[in-house]
């Protein structure tokens, strides 16, 4: 056993290029395809050793996550524990950058980023292959955000295939000053459908596919025709239920933005850039506009939750 004390882990947040929805399953969730990327937006983790599990939370939207082993960044530190045979006394401390309820996957990097640091805290030799066994078990985002990179989301977006990014994108992301369950917005999804006569269960809808073109694209690193191809079935719905979206959008992309679109269930919206100055042009803007609460600006693809220092961050 390690006496390791503790571990920092600097977790990635998440953009979905194309989000593209199918039916409802017979176990609630939707069928998805999507295009995960993971950007520079870091949530920070500590790990230290402590006399049974405690989660505290800061930064950015700290008292809209739950401090408690409820946190999905606990339950996966006791999955770690369990699987290297070990009580799971450690104290997590979360601080927030990704934003949350923001479409960002924060929780799921969260999650993989307390399976990495517990591996590493104890010193378990779990290893990558064995961390993402966890991943799969603890929700639909989680393996892509212990994966990183870029990938293809299958199922509930649990099913991954790695992609081929040819260039670093610039991307500045705005934080809405409210957030979106995931729940509601995949139910007014639902409800439109309904509303339009069309169908919405599984068995009545085609599997849904990403465009060839956004891959193809990514691989070769045409960063333009990336931009034409970036899409979120959820965005219309999400629109309709907070209108200001529609506002930050047309402010975004009518400051030099490439493309402009929906970040998974919202409430943050992405704007894909061409360059880092067109990055900043564009978050002052937006500020300016008064149209969101904060601005983020990243790069991507970057790697999965990886070991650092406190004070890199």
């Amino acid at each position: 056993m390690s006496d390791k004390q503790s571990v920092t882990v600097h977790a990635p947040g998440k953009v979905n290029l194309q989000l593209n929805v199918g039916g409802r399953r017979t176990d609630g969730y939707h069928e998805i395809a999507t295009i995960f990327l993971a950007v520079s937006c870091y949530d920070k983790l500590v790990l230290r050793r402590s006399s049974g599990l405690r989660v505290t939370v800061s930064g950015t939207g700290a008292g809209e996550v739950p401090a408690d082993d409820s946190n999905l960044a606990g339950q996966a530190i006791k999955a770690v524990a369990k699987m290297g045979g070990v009580e799971p006394d450690v104290h997590i401390h979360i601080h927030k950058r990704i934003p949350v309820q923001g479409g960002m996957g924060g929780g799921s990097s969260d999650a993989a980023g307390a399976l990495l640091g517990g591996d590493a805290l104890w010193q378990l030799g779990i290893g990558r292959a064995g961390l993402m066994s966890l991943a799969e078990e603890l929700g639909s985002d989680v393996p892509f955000s212990m994966l990183g990179g870029v990938a293809l989301g299958r199922g509930r977006g649990e099913a991954l295939q790695p992609l081929t990014s040819g260039i670093t994108y610039h991307w500045v992301f705005a934080v809405a000053g409210f957030g979106l369950s995931t729940p509601a917005v995949f139910g007014a999804h639902e409800r439109h459908r309904q509303e339009a006569g069309l169908p919405f269960a599984a068995g009545c809808l085609p599997a849904p596919q990403v465009s060839p073109r956004l891959i193809d694209a990514l691989a070769c690193g045409d960063v333009d025709l990336v931009a034409q191809n970036l899409t979120n079935d959820l965005e219309f719905v999400a629109s309709r239920m907070r209108p200001e979206l529609t506002r930050t959008l047309t402010v975004g992309r009518g400051a030099g933005a490439l493309a402009g679109f929906l970040c998974g269930t919202g409430a943050t919206t992405a704007f894909l850039v061409p360059n880092e100055s067109t990055a900043h042009d564009v978050a002052e803007a937006l500020l300016a506009s008064e149209t969101c609460a904060s601005v983020r600006i990243a790069r991507g693809p970057v790697q999965g939750p990886r070991i650092g220092k406190a004070e890199e961050f």
